[in-house]
C-alpha cells in the first residue's frame, strides 16, 4: 500500500495559523505588562490582536466579495494598530527583545498575506 501524500495546507490555513499564533503570543506577552496598564496597553493590544483573526474569520465566512473585502480591510487595520502597540510596549520596556522580534515578524508576515488578499479581491 502506498503511503498517503500529505496535503499542503491552504493559504487560508497558513494565514489562520499565523494569526492564531500571533494572538496567543500577544496574550502570553501581555501577562507580564505592568498592572497599571491593565486598562491601557494590555487591554488595547489584546483587543486589536484578537480583532485581526476575528475579522478575518467573519470575512472568510461571508459569501459576498465586497463584504469579505471590508472585513479583511478591518483585520488589516487592527493588525497595524497591534503593530504600533507592540512597538510602543517595547519602547516602554513591557516586552523583551526576543518577544518583540517574534511579534513584529508575525505581524509583518500576516500583513503581507492580508494585503495580498486585498489586492486579489474584486471591488
Amino acid at each position: 500500500m502506498k503511503p498517503e501524500a500529505q496535503k499542503q495546507p491552504s493559504f487560508h490555513q497558513l494565514l489562520h495559523n499565523k494569526m492564531d499564533t500571533f494572538v496567543h503570543l500577544v496574550y502570553r506577552v501581555t501577562k507580564k505588562f505592568p498592572r497599571e496598564e491593565i486598562y491601557g496597553a494590555t487591554s488595547q493590544l489584546r483587543r486589536s490582536a484578537l480583532s485581526v483573526i476575528l475579522n478575518y474569520i467573519e470575512g472568510y465566512a461571508r459569501n459576498r466579495n465586497k463584504v469579505h473585502k471590508n472585513f479583511i480591510e478591518t483585520a488589516y487595520g487592527s493588525l497595524k494598530e497591534s503593530r504600533y502597540l507592540i512597538e510602543f510596549s517595547y519602547k516602554e520596556n513591557y516586552i523583551n527583545e526576543l518577544d518583540f522580534k517574534k511579534l513584529i515578524l508575525l505581524a509583518d508576515e500576516i500583513g503581507a498575506m492580508l494585503w495580498g488578499m486585498l489586492k486579489k479581491l474584486p471591488t
